[in-house]
């Protein structure tokens, strides 16, 4: 950037912020340029020809002329394989240590010269050039990946490097963290780098894709923190006599090994294996699945926390939670500013005896002061000091408002243990969780960091190019570690702005939609779905904090209160607004909504604990049952609440009916009780008051009844068949093993039977509540 760049940078932005930005930016590109070595000349390389092959536990190594192959199948079936020698280890990816390898594959002769490793789900076969072919145990092939291609620099460096594969002409793809252009990613290319605006999600990039096709359904997942790009291209199936043309998919990546995992089977089982893998989710407290609340602003004191409360109660709204930035002018950080928040500890406790919960919000960015605590205390963390340095050496510091930011280098796990221990003030003062904001390395409000900022990464060593895609990561584990360490009877309630694999080891994820309007409604469905199948099942997207019409704000509480993670947005400014706000009419809509949240919420306790043994997500696609029918998996404008329920959202502007693609099985409209038989479609109400929920028949789903205890709400079975459902009852927010209990509904006699298998023998069996009874 020279100096006419920066002058049009200044009045595109047209502030004194932009110009920060731009000077910012600026001394980004020259540190780079200095820190950085050219590329120049570089020299590609493809594997060659085989050389030959070395057996070892689970797999073994197939060699050739310029680079070698490992393969290893995993005891839970997950298959690893890796280029040059790259080993599973170290990964942010993995939680641990790599898994035990399947002692019954093995590495063996196939047909053409080449090699395979058979396994109990996949068979990898390995072409004498290098191609890999995984088929099923039946034969249909699921993917055919090309030989790759390196371009290394000829005076050394990282090597940039492309993998090309096919996959069957009527493959679909879901995933990549989430994406708010649709639940299925269409043709184009996606990239690989946590962005700070524009139509894709800010801070989301996981390179996971997820292939349903007819062959089978697979998980994808590239372990590579570098920048890169995905590009999809749709296949055709040929008419008549003619040839299909394979969907296809291209990564590049600019640096970094080149090492896949891949699952197969069916969607839940694929979901499972990688849960194995990565590392369960989180366990949210009960808490945390009801309302929660954005606001009251940045620059709210106690008086506007007492406002917004009473403001619910005062109307009967539930609310469990409230969002508040707690560091002085309203910025998101580790510490409390006593001026805004006085007593911040008897707020806390007498809001809690009210059952409202305070959130803080903390970011990344520390205020390079002078005197200020975490600054100063940052500097004494080991040799070097806790902050990201730059090549020389020296605290890389970025400009934002007010002034100059130091970021922690969470890499290392002296600084994640130091961060961890910041939040203790923060449980001191009453906080019952913590919201991680975007910050300046994972991509947000402030200037991202120079590519030459150096990281431990673990004591490897490395710079942002390699830490950016994983820096919010880490810094979900350091706040996770660090609240179970100082609060260990309580589970952390951690959600981030920001994710990588394994995010969902610490906590949930809030995707930003990144579209405005009746568009924006529909990006916020497709970004759950895709973090769902992508390993994160605890997400959601704030829900009615932008201006909009009254009839928009209603749809996006509607559809809010069925996602894993409800946070109803009220931002500072006109645009802000709390429920109330829009009249009594509005209000009405709202409140039923909202109401409707809590009624379910013994449900949200039992998927998020389904979610965490099994990895499931709460919000799944119509075809997770069914992922051999076309006609589901083109459906992007509905979604499975679990196995129970069915909602199918409005997302278009004055609609009062809409349509509803119906899986497999009977279904009863909740609101009418009238029962459809699927699969197919039907068209329903959909007026302002309600969106459509149809339940499926014989299902238990545990509710909140009137006394506000549990009750089992049960689906009536069709004559001949039988239904079931799991109940987790909510045993507090500790670590306290739930008790599992799974219910059968069958008909005998005209009636509903309910019978109990597991949980507390001792326990009285919930009320029970039977609908879709006719006569």
């Amino acid at each position: 950037m020279d100096g006419h760049d920066l002058v049009r940078s200044v009045r595109m932005v047209g502030s004194v912020q932009g110009l920060r930005t731009a000077r910012t930016a600026w001394r980004h590109r020259r540190a780079d340029a200095r820190a950085l070595p050219p590329r120049g000349a570089e020299r590609a390389r493809v594997p060659g020809l085989l050389a030959g092959a070395e057996p070892g536990p689970g797999g073994g190594v197939v060699r050739f002329a310029r680079s070698e192959l490992r393969i290893r199948v995993a005891a839970g079936g997950a298959v690893f394989w890796s280029w040059d020698g790259a080993a599973a280890l170290p990964s942010y990816a993995l939680p641990g240590s790599e898994p035990e390898a399947d002692p019954r594959a093995a590495l063996e002769p196939d047909k053409d010269g080449g090699w395979q490793v058979v396994s109990a789900r996949l068979t990898v076969a390995v072409s004498r050039l290098g191609a890999v072919e995984l088929r099923t145990p039946g034969g249909l092939v699921l993917r055919r990946v090309s030989p790759p291609r390196w371009w290394e620099p000829v005076a050394g460096g990282a090597a940039r490097w492309v993998q090309r594969s096919e996959v069957p002409a009527d493959a679909q793809v879901f995933g990549l963290g989430g994406r708010a252009s649709g639940a299925r990613l269409r043709e184009g290319t996606y990239r690989l780098w946590n962005p700070g605006s524009g139509d894709e999600p800010r801070g989301r990039a996981i390179p996971l894709h997820l292939v349903v096709s007819d062959a089978g359904t697979h998980l994808f997942f590239h372990d590579n923190t570098w920048a890169g790009r995905v590009s999809l291209g749709e296949g055709e199936e040929g008419a008549g006599s003619g040839h299909d043309r394979p969907g296809t998919c291209e990564v590049r990546m600019d640096g970094g090994p080149l090492r896949c995992w891949v699952v197969a089977g069916t969607p839940a089982r694929v979901l499972r294996g990688w849960t194995a893998l990565t590392g369960a989710p989180a366990l949210p407290p009960s808490w945390a699945l009801g309302v929660q609340h954005d606001g009251p602003g940045p620059c709210g004191g106690e008086a506007d926390v007492r406002r917004v409360v009473a403001g619910y109660r005062e109307r009967g709204l539930p609310l469990s939670a409230l969002h508040l930035a707690t560091g002085r002018d309203g910025a998101p950080r580790v510490s409390v500013d006593r001026e805004r928040f006085p007593d911040l500890p008897r707020l806390a406790r007498e809001l809690r005896e009210d059952g409202v919960r305070l959130v803080a919000a903390v970011g990344p960015a520390v205020p390079a002061a002078p005197g200020d605590a975490v600054f100063e205390g940052g500097g004494r963390v080991g040799a070097a000091g806790a902050y990201v340095r730059d090549a020389g050496g020296r605290v890389v510091r970025g400009a934002g408002r007010p002034g100059a930011w130091v970021c922690p280098d969470f890499t290392d796990p002296l600084v994640r243990e130091w961060w961890g221990a910041l939040y203790g003030d923060l449980l001191e003062q009453g906080l019952a969780g913590v919201w991680h904001e975007p910050g300046a390395p994972a991509g947000g409000r402030e200037p991202a960091l120079p590519l030459s900022a150096r990281y431990a990464l673990e004591g490897r060593g490395g710079d942002h190019r390699e830490a950016h895609n994983v820096y919010a990561l880490a810094m979900a584990r350091a706040g996770y570690e660090g609240l179970e360490r100082l609060r260990p009877d309580e589970r952390p309630f951690l959600v981030s702005d920001a994710a990588w694999a394994g995010v969902q080891r610490y906590g949930g994820v809030r995707s930003g939609a990144g579209t405005a309007g009746w568009p924006g409604l529909r990006a916020s469905l497709a970004l759950v779905l895709g973090l769902g199948l992508s390993g994160v099942p605890y997400a959601g997207v704030d829900m009615g904090g932008a201006r909009e019409s009254d009839e928009l704000y209603v749809r996006r509480l509607q559809l809010g209160a069925f996602l894993p993670l409800f946070r109803v947005g009220a931002p500072p400014g006109p645009g802000g607004r709390e429920p109330w706000k829009a009249g009594p009419r509005v209000l009405g809509y709202a409140k039923a909504a909202l109401d409707g949240r809590e009624r379910l919420r013994p449900y949200f306790v039992t998927l998020a604990h389904v979610a965490r043994l099994t990895g499931a997500p709460y919000v799944r696609p119509l075809w997770w049952g069914a992922s051999g029918d076309r006609t589901l998996r083109d459906c992007e404008d509905a979604f499975l609440l679990g196995d129970a329920l069915l909602v199918a959202p409005v997302l278009d502007r004055g609609a009062e009916r809409r349509v509803v693609r119906l899986p497999p099985g009977c279904w009863f409209d909740t609101a009418t009780g009238e029962a459809y038989e699927g699969p197919g479609q039907v068209t329903v109400d959909a007026s302002l008051s309600r969106i459509p929920v149809l339940a499926r028949a014989g299902a238990v789903i545990p509710v909140r009844g009137a006394d506000g205890g549990l009750e089992l709400e049960i689906w009536a079975p069709p004559p001949g068949r039988t239904g079931e459902g799991l109940v987790v009852r909510d045993a507090g927010d500790g670590w306290t093993r739930a008790a599992v209990e799974r219910y059968t509904s069958r008909m005998a006699g005209g009636r509903v039977v309910v019978e109990r298998d597991g949980g507390d023998e001792g326990a009285a069996v919930p009320p029970v509540r039977v609908r879709g009874l006719r006569g």
